[in-house]
């Protein structure tokens, strides 16, 4: 081969690698999917479903989720004033039993738990998803259980405790006695059930119906508490209830990440030039739903947002590249979380971007290419299921080929946990079996939550980042630290190394790294015996 042939030759070879480097999954991200229970959405299929199959469908969603390598759920688990778990204060959701206030027929079962469980079960993350505000689904009041605050209040405290706009009536967030009672609701959420994350959607004060108009000036011109301004008033009032549901929190689990899954337009530069992103969008947080997502941040009341950019790349009016940009300068140090509109995909007039099937493995890759960005989340559970234009094929087979690890949140801790130690090796002719412990005496950041076997090819520990290398994180919780390799190959030497992880997927240091070679013993006994090194 000519000189000038061979350099073509070893270029080409040179840029496939790099291409498949590039294309390589992440070990560290968030893949989570929303799972929306209001109008039975997502789950369940309907209304009043005996509990076993209730049970049936969820874990089937978890099942191939997990197939898709997602590793955090997030579940409505308030869709409209109403619980989907077990609450002397907040009535049954008529989403799953078919009448609010009506419990399930199994006495037993408490829907949150259960959904906790089997997605911990499956190495998932469960972030309990809250409408804080929504207080009804429509205007049908006399369907309302009777512990609904509706129902509960009298006349004079009810028309301060709610407002009437368009087809459903809302809580006041101007109320302190609401925002109590809100933050009651998050707090009994955290103290009862081992939810990984309390997350609000972007519903705050109600989108704009046209002709109406919100019927609080009366209640600002009482009580305006030094603003001027109307709006920066109904601002106000929605940062009180960021901040005190943020201060419970961070006081009873501080480990449970608070999140916002917010508008993806937080204000357009027309409106803040100095501000605002280069977008045309018909609303914004900041200046319709009176969320400021910028202050939340800023503050430190909520650990990380996840912007609805649900809009293709070079969709004039709101270009998803233009607002990731925006978005990854605007994070104040916490996680950013790019919300992707799934429900489009090969269905969308006014975006014809959304029939490429690449759309979505496009923003992907713009996301992962952005280091302030640390994952990403799907609208809807059902969306994937329906595999429009083959986007779980996508998922399964490039974009989450390989497991990945949540990103750690440091600060949400005192101690990163403690260093595990490989205690035991055992094998037969296909499998390999590692055992190992930790320190006896822990301290509660220190107690591992989960832990990262790693196996590295031949002797020595290579790049922990390559997700090649990440063989399989435990289940939370798992009550024996051993994992047997079922994949681990005749005439091959592994090197096994072994991480643990807290509740804010803070890594410990790994363990000292075993080297494992597996050869026969002899003819005679190469089915039961074989020998390793280390």
């Amino acid at each position: 081969m000519k000189p000038r042939f061979r350099f073509f030759a070893f270029f080409l070879l040179l840029l496939a690698f790099v291409q498949n480097t590039a294309a390589q999954p992440p070990n560290v991200e968030m893949r989570g999917t929303w799972i929306a229970t209001v109008a039975n959405i997502d789950w369940p299929s309907q209304p009043g479903l005996p509990v076993e199959r209730q049970k049936a469908e969820f874990d089937s969603l978890l099942d191939v989720l997990k197939a898709m390598n997602m590793n955090a759920v997030f579940v409505q688990v308030r869709p409209s004033g109403d619980a989907f778990y077990n609450s002397n204060a907040v009535p049954w959701s008529k989403f799953l039993t078919g009448e609010q206030g009506l419990p399930p027929a199994d006495s037993s079962y408490d829907p949150l738990r259960y959904m906790i469980k089997a997605a911990h079960d499956r190495r998932m993350e469960f972030h309990a998803w809250l409408n804080p505000y929504r207080a009804t689904w429509d205007l049908d009041t006399a369907s309302l259980s009777l512990i609904h605050p509706m129902r509960t209040l009298p006349p004079n405290l009810k028309e301060q405790w709610f407002f009437r706009y368009g087809r459903r009536y809302y809580f006041n967030p101007a109320n302190p006695f609401v925002r109590q009672h809100l933050t009651n609701v998050v707090r009994d959420i955290i103290v009862r059930y081992d939810v990984d994350g309390i997350h609000f959607d972007d519903y705050f004060y109600p989108y704009k119906e046209p002709g109406e108009n919100l019927n609080d000036y009366n209640e600002f011109a009482s009580n305006p508490r030094g603003f001027t301004n109307i709006e920066d008033w109904r601002r106000d009032n929605v940062n009180k209830l960021i901040q005190e549901v943020s201060q419970v929190i961070k006081r009873f689990k501080p480990y449970v990440r608070f999140g916002i899954g917010s508008f993806g337009v937080w204000r357009n530069s027309d409106r803040d030039p100095l501000n605002g992103s280069d977008t045309r969008a018909g609303i914004s947080s900041y200046d319709d739903l009176y969320a400021d997502i910028l202050l939340w941040l800023k503050s430190g009341w909520i650990d990380y947002v996840a912007p609805q950019l649900y809009w293709s790349i070079g969709f004039p009016p709101s270009d998803y590249q233009k607002l990731l940009d925006w978005w990854s300068k605007h994070t104040y140090g916490k996680h950013l979380y790019i919300g992707h509109a799934a429900y489009k995909i090969g269905n969308s007039p006014n975006d014809p971007n959304w029939n490429n099937p690449e759309e979505i493995s496009k923003q992907v890759a713009m996301a992962r290419s952005n280091p302030n960005v640390q994952g990403s989340i799907y609208f809807s559970a059902k969306s994937l299921m329906r595999n429009s234009l083959g986007v779980q094929d996508t998922l399964v087979n490039e974009l989450y080929a390989s497991p990945a690890i949540m990103p750690p949140m440091p600060g949400l801790l005192k101690a990163p946990p403690a260093t595990p130690q490989i205690c035991r090796m055992q094998g037969t002719p296909s499998t390999v079996k590692l055992a190992w412990h930790v320190c006896d005496v822990l301290t509660g950041d220190e107690v591992p939550h989960y832990f990262a076997i790693y196996r590295f090819d031949g002797e020595g520990v290579g790049n922990f980042k390559d997700p090649y290398n990440l063989l399989v994180t435990t289940p939370f919780y798992s009550e024996e630290y051993i994992y047997e390799d079922q994949t681990a190959q005749e005439g091959r030497h592994y090197t096994y190394v072994v991480v643990a992880y807290n509740r804010a997927n803070v890594e410990s240091y790994s363990s000292e790294p075993i080297y494992v070679k597996k050869t026969k013993k002899g003819a005679k006994k190469k089915k039961k015996f074989w020998g390793y090194m280390f």
